[in-house]
C-alpha cells in the first residue's frame, strides 16, 4: 500500500499518544493537518507561529522519533504555517518553515575536578563564587551549525578543517586550528559549529566557548580576588576550548602569559584548541612571540569573501529557512550589490522580509534596490591600518617603506604623521600597536603625532588640504 501524508501522520500520532498526556495530545497535536509527503518530507499545517515554536521547543526529539519510525532516517519534517488575514477579504496565507530537528540548547557538564590546591572548591568563573557544584555551560549557540554554514570556494580549507576537528577533536594536526579572515564572513558561525558537532557526537566531552574579551574580563575578575590559580585550573580540566577573536589579547601580557600556560597544558594533554582571528598570525601586532609560534603549530584557514554563487546558496538557505519565497531576479540583485558581508547580506534579507510583512508589500525588485542602498550607504566599514598607509603614500607618491622608515625629512615625517592620525581615528587598534605597526614607534610618537595633525590642520591650509583629501579617500 502506498503510503500518503495522511496515513504517514496518522501512524506518527498514534506513537506520540502513547508518550504523552491526554490533555498535551489535545492541546498541540489534534489540531495539526497532514498536508503533503514528498519523497521523505511530510508536510503538516499549525495555527500559528507559536504553535510551530512550542512543537519545536517541547515535542522536537518526540517527533522526530515518530518520523523516523516512518520514514526511515533521512525523515524531514515541515511545518506549514496558516494564518487567517485579518486585512481585507483576501485568503489566509501561509509560511512553510522546516523543523530544525535540534533542542535550543545543551545541558551542562558536569565535571569532576580535580582538586590540586588547598581549597577544595575550585572556582567557576561563569558563576557567582561560592557554588560548590562545578557544572560548565558550553556556552554554545546550536542554530550555529554545520548544516547551515554552506560550503564554497572561499571556505572550503577552513569549514573541512572544522569538520574533521569535530569528527576528531584533539585528534588530528590541526591543533590549534585558527580560523582567521575580514568581519562578517562567518568566523563565529564556523567555531560554534565545531562545538555542536562535537557535541552532538561526544555528549560526555567538556565543549567550553567564550571570547577573548570574556576571557581577559574573567582574568583580571580572578587576579583581584587573589585566585588565578583557580582560573588556570578551570581552563585546563576542558576538552575543547573555543576562543573567539584572539586577536583581542593584543597588548595584553597577563591575559597572554595565563593564556599561555592553559594553552600548552591542552595541547600536550590531547585537548583541542579552536580559535578565531581577523588577522593571520603573522599580522597580529602585540602578540607574544612565544604565543603566536604556538598559534601556527596547527593550520590557519582563511575565511575569504564569498563567491556570486555562494551568496545566492546563503540567500536562498536563509529565505528557506525563514519559510519565504522570492523571485530569482531578486536573489541574483542581492547577490551582486552586496558582496563583501555575509552578515550584511543576511541583514539586508532580513530587512527586506520585515519591510514587506510589516506594510503588506510585495517583494519587488524597486523595494530590493531601496533596502540595499540605505544598507550600503549605512554601513560602516572600518579601514586596516596597512591599507591606511598605502593610502597616505600613495597619495605622497612614495612607497610605504619609505612612511616606515626613520629618516626626518619634513614632507616623509608629515605623512608618517597623517598616517598615524587617521589609524587612531578610523580604527580601533591601542596607540601601542598603531606605533609598532608604522615603523616601531612608541605610543608617546602616535599621540605626538595626532596633536601636530590636529595643530597643523588649523594653522596650515596646504596641510588642511591635505588632511581632507585624505579624508575622503579613507571614508568614501
Amino acid at each position: 500500500m502506498s503510503m500518503t501524508a495522511q496515513s504517514v501522520w496518522d501512524n506518527c500520532l498514534l506513537f506520540i499518544q502513547d508518550n504523552i498526556t491526554k490533555q498535551a495530545y489535545k492541546t498541540w497535536f489534534e489540531p495539526i493537518k497532514a498536508v503533503k509527503l514528498t519523497d521523505n518530507a511530510l508536510s503538516i499545517q499549525v495555527p500559528s507561529k507559536f504553535f510551530y515554536e512550542w512543537l519545536e521547543e517541547h515535542y522536537v526529539k518526540l517527533l522526530k522519533v515518530s518520523l523516523t519510525k516512518e520514514l526511515g532516517e533521512t525523515a524531514k519534517l515541515v511545518y506549514v504555517i496558516r494564518m487567517e488575514n485579518t486585512y481585507g477579504n483576501k485568503q489566509p496565507f501561509t509560511e512553510k518553515i522546516p523543523s530544525s530537528n535540534r533542542s535550543n540548547s545543551y545541558k551542562s557538564q558536569d565535571v569532576d575536578a580535580p582538586s590540586k590546591n588547598k581549597n577544595p572548591e575550585l572556582r567557576n568563573p561563569f558563576v557567582i563564587p561560592g557554588i560548590r557544584n562545578l557544572e560548565i555551560e558550553s556556552q554554545l549557540n546550536p542554530n550555529y551549525n554545520f548544516d547551515n554554514f554552506l560550503e564554497g570556494d572561499s571556505n572550503r580549507l577552513a569549514r573541512s578543517a572544522g569538520i574533521a576537528v569535530a569528527n576528531k577533536p584533539g585528534g588530528t594536526s590541526f591543533n590549534p586550528l585558527l580560523i582567521f579572515g575580514g568581519v562578517g564572513l562567518g568566523k563565529t558561525h564556523l567555531a560554534h559549529a565545531i562545538g555542536v558537532q562535537i557535541k552532538d557526537k561526544y555528549p560526555d566531552k567538556t565543549v567550553l566557548y567564550i571570547s577573548a574579551e570574556k576571557f581577559t574580563q574573567q582574568y583580571i575578575e580572578s587576579v583581584k580576588k587573589n585566585n588565578r590559580n583557580d582560573f588556570i585550573h578551570f581552563y585546563q580540566i576542558i576538552d575543547v576550548l573555543i576562543v573567539d577573536d584572539i586577536q583581542l589579547l593584543s597588548g595584553k601580557a597577563g591575559t597572554q602569559d595565563v593564556f599561555f600556560h592553559i594553552f600548552n597544558h591542552l595541547h600536550q594533554n590531547g585537548k583541542q584548541v579552536v580559535l578565531t582571528s581577523d588577522k593571520a598570525p603573522v599580522d597580529m601586532q602585540d602578540i607574544e612571540q612565544r604565543l603566536l609560534s604556538r598559534f601556527k603549530w596547527g593550520l590557519s584557514a582563511e575565511l575569504q569573501s564569498p563567491g556570486f554563487e555562494t551568496r545566492v546558496s546563503i540567500i536562498k538557505n536563509k529565505l528557506y529557512q525563514d519559510g519565504v519565497e522570492m523571485p530569482e531576479e531578486i536573489v541574483e540583485f542581492l547577490a551582486n550589490n552586496i558582496k563583501t558581508n555575509i552578515r550584511e547580506l543576511e541583514g539586508a534579507i532580513i530587512s527586506l522580509i520585515a519591510h514587506s510583512s510589516y506594510d503588506r508589500k510585495e517583494i519587488t525588485l524597486d523595494l530590493a534596490k531601496k533596502i540595499v542602498e540605505n544598507y550600503v550607504k549605512h554601513t560602516k566599514r572600518e579601514v586596516s591600518i596597512e591599507y591606511i598607509q598605502k593610502v597616505v603614500s600613495d597619495y605622497f607618491q612614495m612607497d610605504v617603506e619609505t612612511l616606515q622608515s626613520k629618516t626626518r625629512k619634513r614632507h616623509i615625517v608629515q605623512a608618517r604623521q597623517i598616517a598615524m592620525f587617521f589609524a587612531k581615528r578610523l580604527t580601533k587598534a591601542s596607540l601601542a600597536s598603531i606605533g609598532s605597526q608604522i615603523g616601531q614607534r612608541d605610543h608617546a610618537t602616535v599621540l605626538h603625532a595626532c596633536k601636530t595633525v590636529d595643530n597643523l590642520s588649523t594653522t596650515d591650509k596646504q596641510f588642511k588640504k591635505y588632511v581632507e583629501d585624505l579624508n575622503k579617500k579613507l571614508t568614501s
